[in-house]
């Protein structure tokens, strides 16, 4: 890729421990960045393919070393897998796949939730998907949309690796452009995750968007701790994933052994796994997204930009080892461009001639077939590359719709200013949680509910703070052992009969502001015996002044008691102080009771930092 520097008045220079990148506007060549994005497909596939040799084999000491490269472990020698012709599609890199057709598809560079669950169900199957993405497509077929299918109460597989190894690429959508590559990530990542795993996803993605203004005239090495810090910056310091980050890069930094990996692969295994719960955190097997997203990093520091160490690196550390290196491999592609990737490896294996074709039918329905004529591969990498640069040029011109850009030439806008937390969607969503935010301030927020029983019946009826306990809007990122963020409240079993009420609220020491009012459902029961768990209606409320009342506003979407787990926002004509919020209505089924996951008073939309206009930038 050619990154034009210098222009009079853009250049500005950031420097992190001798690392330099240029924070102005940058001019892009789209043939070269084309280029890129061949090279991070084909990057992705070398890596996944070489990984997959070492899958789940070795997630416990005794663990492998660089002595071990080369032995079997069930799937053949550990090597590198070069020859596929054409590349077959797997799980690293089908999901990016789907999504890139449906951004093709709608013309668009964000998706919707309607269009990803639209997406998934015609696409997936379940076939090649585990853990959270089959989960995921399980509720979606229950009638679930994004971001739905990736909250705690919905997903018990929200903090595995699925959204780490299926979304990096959007940050290759939108290079140099951070906050435009979380924004048009968000929804995929909430398809499939929450939390630290979610902030592990923003941060493959970051260094995928970071890669394009890594300072070209440095060495790989600094230009990758460069990316590395750069995008440790949009992470909350409370997260799981930013101690990882610190941890590995810290170990990194001050081993003495540039080449010994193992070192820290071993202590990432007794930090975050052997002794989990000692240093307050758990470990949650090998398909988790902690570990795997620990053993990432490494094979990417110790590679030093080196693609085959990298994917050697990555496919010896251990646990779920096809993904990092995936990832990794993949953003090395990016950095490199096809050619010179193909040049680094043909360095070591003379002759090295890729296919550029790729068989996305092998684990993925109902896609076009842009190849008719070859009974094989439906795609090239080539024309993959096209359509990923397409998608690029929509979001540039849709953020600077008054710069003169061409399909030749792209204008890429500097880096916003301020809060870099700010960038994320997940944390702006935070923010306007008052269940979160009160007690961030020290306040109190008491959940209350109409039912009651004596003696006490029923298993969740009385336990009211479960609606109320901001674990749907966290994004503290922390991993405490002994939060059971999966239970919900419900009222079964505390006597009732069909058209009786209920009133669930939450009421706050301190007036907040309310935007909306957001209503998440739990679980629904229709096994014959229990049926039931929803509202038959639901009337939305604040509390002003010490008097309830209801609002002038609307829902964004009806109550359906076929579907569980439904977010559902009662959005108000006009916000307002209040002091608590409150849904009421009639208990729906046979067995006449409702569920609830979370009711929050959610304050306006908080606009993201946007980056400054390119001629601010030059002082006109």
């Amino acid at each position: 890729m050619t990154v034009l520097r210098g222009v009079a008045g853009w250049f500005a220079l950031a420097c992190f421990a001798c690392v330099c990148s240029a924070q102005g506007p940058l001019i892009v060549e789209r043939a070269e960045y084309e280029d890129s994005l061949r090279g991070m497909w084909l990057g992705k596939s070398i890596a996944n393919w070489t990984g997959l040799l070492a899958e789940g084999k070795v997630t416990q000491p005794p663990f492998l070393t660089d002595d071990d490269w080369g032995i079997n472990l069930g799937k053949g020698p550990l090597r590198f897998i070069l020859d596929q012709d054409p590349w077959l599609a797997d799980d690293d890199t089908d999901v990016e796949y789907v999504y890139l057709h449906l951004l093709d598809q709608h013309a668009t560079t964000e998706l919707t939730g309607e269009q990803i669950a639209a997406g998934w169900l015609e696409h997936m199957d379940d076939d090649y998907l585990w853990v959270s993405n089959q989960r995921a497509l399980d509720l979606m077929r229950l009638g679930l949309i994004p971001p739905e299918t990736g909250f705690c109460n919905a997903n018990e597989f929200w903090l595995k690796i699925d959204a780490q190894l299926t979304t990096e690429f959007f940050g290759a959508l939108a290079p140099g452009m951070s906050g435009e590559a979380l924004e048009m990530a968000d929804l995929p990542i909430r398809t499939t995750a929450r939390s630290h795993a979610a902030h592990a996803a923003q941060f493959h993605v970051l260094l995928y968007s970071l890669a394009a203004l890594a300072d070209r005239s440095l060495p790989m090495e600094d230009r990758i701790l460069w990316m590395v810090e750069e995008a440790r910056r949009y992470l909350p310091d409370s997260s799981k994933a930013a101690d990882i980050v610190d941890f590995v890069l810290a170990d990194f930094l001050d081993n003495p052994d540039p080449d010994d990996w193992e070192r820290t692969r071993d202590l990432v295994y007794d930090r975050y796994q052997l002794n989990a719960a000692a240093n307050g955190f758990r470990y949650r097997a090998w398909t988790e997204s902690s570990v795997n997203f620990a053993a990432g990093l490494i094979a990417l520091l110790y590679g030093r930009g080196d693609f085959l160490r990298t994917v050697q690196i990555g496919t010896l550390t251990g646990w779920d080892c096809d993904n990092g290196t995936a990832t990794m491999g993949g953003l090395l592609g990016l950095m490199l461009g096809h050619d010179a990737l193909v040049a680094q490896i043909r360095a070591e294996f003379p002759g090295f001639e890729p296919s550029d074709r790729y068989d996305i039918e092998r684990t993925r329905d109902n896609l076009p077939d842009r190849l008719p004529d070859d009974p094989l591969a439906q795609d090239t990498f080539t024309m993959m590359a096209t359509r990923c640069a397409d998608v690029v040029e929509r979001r540039i011109r849709m953020v600077m719709p008054l710069m003169h850009t061409t399909r030749a030439v792209w204008l890429i806008p500097s880096l916003p200013g301020g809060d870099p937390l700010l960038q994320s969607p997940l944390h702006r969503d935070w923010l306007r949680s008052a269940n979160n935010r009160v007690r961030a301030e020290g306040g109190t927020v008491q959940a209350i509910s109409s039912v009651s029983s004596d003696p006490p019946a029923g298993y969740g009826w009385k336990q009211a703070a479960r609606f109320a306990n901001g674990y749907e809007m966290d994004d503290s990122g922390i991993d405490a052992i002994n939060n059971q963020p999966r239970q919900w409240y419900s009222t079964l079993g505390a006597g009732q009969k069909p058209g009786d009420s209920v009133t669930l609220s939450v009421v706050y020491d301190r007036p907040v502001e309310v935007w909306s009012v957001l209503f998440i459902e739990g679980s629904h029961h229709d096994d014959g015996a229990v049926q039931g768990g929803w509202f038959d209606s639901a009337l939305f409320e604040v509390r002003v002044d010490g008097a309830w009342f209801a609002p002038a506003g609307a829902v964004d979407r009806a109550l359906d008691p076929d579907v569980p787990f439904q977010a559902v926002q009662f959005i108000l004509d006009v916000p307002l102080l209040a002091t608590g919020v409150r849904v009421r209505g009639g208990v729906g089924g046979t067995s006449a009771f409702v569920t609830c996951s979370e009711i929050d008073a959610l304050a306006s939309p908080i606009p993201r930092p946007i980056t400054r206009s390119v001629l601010n930038r030059v002082g006109r």
